[in-house]
């Protein structure tokens, strides 16, 4: 049998109109639909053909240049003004423009409050679709390498070291240009050396700020690249980071609301997320649920008693995934008298509150056994070792903190934590593994959260289309 060959001279011909480049079931389509659909005004992009002064590209092109891209992983504005020349659905979706990579990139910039904005049209879209219900979300974040690097990170230790190299290398310069000048032997030594003492100086005053803003904003180091990154350990090892966050609805997946926080971890984010979702889907959510790297009573105590909280603490998890850890004679075990407001041990010696205190933890309530008790019991070396006795800790919140555990432990908890893997934790593998988004490309808090934003709704888009199909959501984004 022959092998089948291409003809490179061949002559072939496009179809004369842009229209025909694509298919009627082309997922570009969908996607064409939805810029159509949404409300540019309230985005904040001001749609005017009688616009005074230089020409620019329309926005609607543009903004499909944007999310079409993001949804494909293609996030560089060189690559994005490469497709425009050389990709038939990306010359198809912005109408043959071919804006260049420095306007995409200023578009992408100018309009970053606006690119925010879509996702939430998005979400009001999704709800009247009935793809949201917005009765249970699930919260996780994950942390994306930004675009700066490690060795650019400063502390003020790393300040001081620094300084005092440069001070003595400009005192060094300093002596070899009064050497010279006093020699006039050789001129040009001594512009090199002045040369040199500038960019000291220069150094030593940009050393200055970076310090200056450590102390002002009572930072322990900050990236000279990207200021709002943060130093973080991950399966990619130390490196600078941002910590995103996303809010998922149960029904099918879809993401309702995108943050990016300046936090290494995800402590007191649930209520802050909870509230950002509840101002987009303009209700309040029955059931909350997130991992154990969000169980904090202060902030968890702010979202309102009627919602639901699924969220295990960090004891919980403990137990389920290494129960050979657990000491033997857990607090659990010792009944809390809340008449005498002291806790009864195994062998019914009671355990007085003291006024001691824990750094760190001012909610934290210090219970103690009295010593004596402790020795003649027979559980002595086991319960404790300590020779003042055995002690609980008690938190200000503990009611709360039960009613979370026996939520958690319940049947309907149980159910809805083993959702939340496939659900809260799925987009985040489409961005890194689907869309390329291992690595930041913009810098800043708020131009990274526009790069999520952007995923978001281009993860939303490809979910849709795969459940009701291009020509169903075509006409459904229609009657929007």
């Amino acid at each position: 049998m022959g092998y089948i060959k291409g003809d490179r001279n061949q002559l072939t011909l496009l179809p004369t109109a842009i229209e025909d480049y694509v298919s009627a079931d082309d997922p570009v389509r969908a996607y064409d639909a939805f810029i159509a659909t949404l409300d540019f005004a309230q985005l904040g992009i001001e749609l005017d053909n009688n616009q005074s002064g230089a020409n620019s590209y329309w926005p609607k092109a543009m903004l499909k240049l944007l999310v079409y891209g993001y949804s494909y992983g293609i996030r560089s504005s060189r690559k994005l003004e490469r497709a425009c020349y050389h990709n038939l659905s990306f010359i198809w979706l912005t109408d043959g423009i071919k804006p260049d990579y420095r306007t995409i990139a200023r578009f992408r910039i100018d309009n970053k409050e606006a690119l925010k904005n879509v996702l939430k049209q998005s979400v009001h879209m999704c709800l009247k679709l009935d793809l949201i219900e917005g009765n249970t979300l699930f919260i996780d974040g994950t942390k994306i390498k930004a675009n700066a690097s490690l060795s650019n990170t400063w502390t003020q230790k790393d300040c001081q070291k620094y300084m005092k190299k440069i001070s003595k290398n400009i005192e060094r310069i300093l002596s070899e240009c009064d050497h010279v000048d006093t020699n006039e032997a050789e001129a040009g030594s001594l512009v090199k050396l002045k040369d040199e003492l500038k960019d000291k100086k220069t150094l030593r005053d940009r050393i200055k700020n970076i310090t200056a803003e450590l102390q002002k904003n009572e930072k322990t180091y900050i990236n000279t690249t990207d200021s709002d990154s943060i130093k973080s350990k991950s399966d990619r090892g130390v490196k600078m980071y941002h910590n995103c966050q996303i809010t998922v609805d149960e029904k099918n997946g879809l993401i309702v609301n995108a943050d990016v926080i300046h936090k290494e971890n995800d402590a007191n984010q649930l209520s802050i997320q909870t509230m950002q979702a509840q101002e987009i889907l303009g209700k309040q959510p029955e059931t909350v649920c997130a991992d154990s790297g969000y169980h904090s009573l202060n902030d968890l105590e702010k979202l309102d008693s009627s919602i639901t909280v699924i969220v295990p603490g960090q004891n919980q998890i403990t137990k389920e995934r290494t129960p050979e850890k657990i000491k033997p004679f857990p607090k659990e075990q010792f009944r809390y008298d809340d008449k005498r407001d002291c806790y009864i041990c195994p062998e019914n010696k009671r355990l007085r509150r003291t006024g001691l205190t824990i750094p760190d933890r001012p909610n934290a309530i210090v219970y103690k056994a009295i010593a004596k008790e402790c020795k003649r019991c027979k559980h002595f070396g086991t319960c404790t070792t300590s020779k003042i006795g055995r002690k609980i800790i008690r938190h200000k919140n503990e009611v709360l903190m039960q009613h979370l555990a026996k939520t958690y432990l319940s049947n309907a908890g149980q159910q809805v934590y083993k959702l939340r893997k496939q659900k809260v934790e799925l987009p985040f593998a489409h961005f890194k593994q689907n869309m390329n988004m291992r690595q930041l490309l913009l810098r800043g808090v708020v131009k990274v959260n526009v790069e999520l934003n952007l995923s978001a709704i281009g993860y939303n888009l490809t979910r849709m289309i795969g459940l009701l199909g291009v020509h169903r959501l075509k006409e459904a984004f229609n009657t929007v």
